[in-house]
């Protein structure tokens, strides 16, 4: 069973570590380090994603910015709350890591497959230039009846494909993870920039 968990959320990353360790919390003993790594887009513009590393796979105490590394592991979410309300934390959960020489031209630097099912209607849109774009939230199980809710962003023809999906539906999302900013109004006169985490869908099919 725990394999067939594993299966419906897998991630593939390749880059460049940008920051030291960040102590984030602890489970039976085993700790756990929040790290961020770069990935260059084809545009040149680079994703600063974040990583959940326990203890036991790295030593945490050593700086390793500048480094090469790959990672494969899962997209995991979970709730914080802070100002009155919970907002939706996801980082990639490391299962295995290697450090390497450099990243060979034309490799899928960033990969992440998601076998789920929709949790809310999607929103449909188009941009002020007409480009059509839908917006999903998928849940996927997790083991011990939990589950992750993942973001994901359709463009063109795949955002007219899911806009007619219905909450429920069984789906399975090809693409990249992505990093955005965005600033949040906090008062009159106080705002915050924040980055949010989503799926940029590459291929999206829809399971009877």
């Amino acid at each position: 069973m725990a394999d067939k968990i594993f299966e419906n959320n897998q991630v593939t990353i390749t880059g460049e570590v940008v920051s030291d360790f960040q102590y984030s919390h602890e489970v039976f003993g085993e700790g756990f380090y929040m790290v961020e790594v770069s990935v260059n887009r084809l545009s040149n513009f680079a994703d600063i994603i974040p990583m959940m590393i326990s203890e036991r796979l790295i030593d945490t105490q050593c700086s390793y910015i500048g480094q090469y590394i790959r990672v494969d592991g899962q997209f995991r979410s979970y709730n914080r709350h802070e100002e009155k309300r919970n907002r939706l934390v996801l980082s990639v959960f490391v299962r295995e890591l290697e450090f390497v020489d450099e990243i060979p031209e034309g490799e899928k630097s960033n990969q992440i497959f998601l076998d789920g099912y929709i949790c809310k209607d999607p929103i449909y849109r188009k941009t002020p230039l007409g480009r059509e774009i839908a917006d999903l939230l998928i849940a996927v199980n997790r083991s011990y009846g939990k589950s992750d809710y993942i973001p994901c962003i359709c463009w063109g023809r795949n955002a007219r494909y899911a806009s007619g999906f219905e909450v429920g539906g069984h789906v399975q999302v090809f693409g990249r993870i992505q990093s955005r900013e965005y600033v949040k109004k906090l008062s009159e006169t106080e705002v915050e920039h924040r980055v949010a985490y989503e799926v940029s869908v590459s291929k999206i099919e829809y399971l009877e």
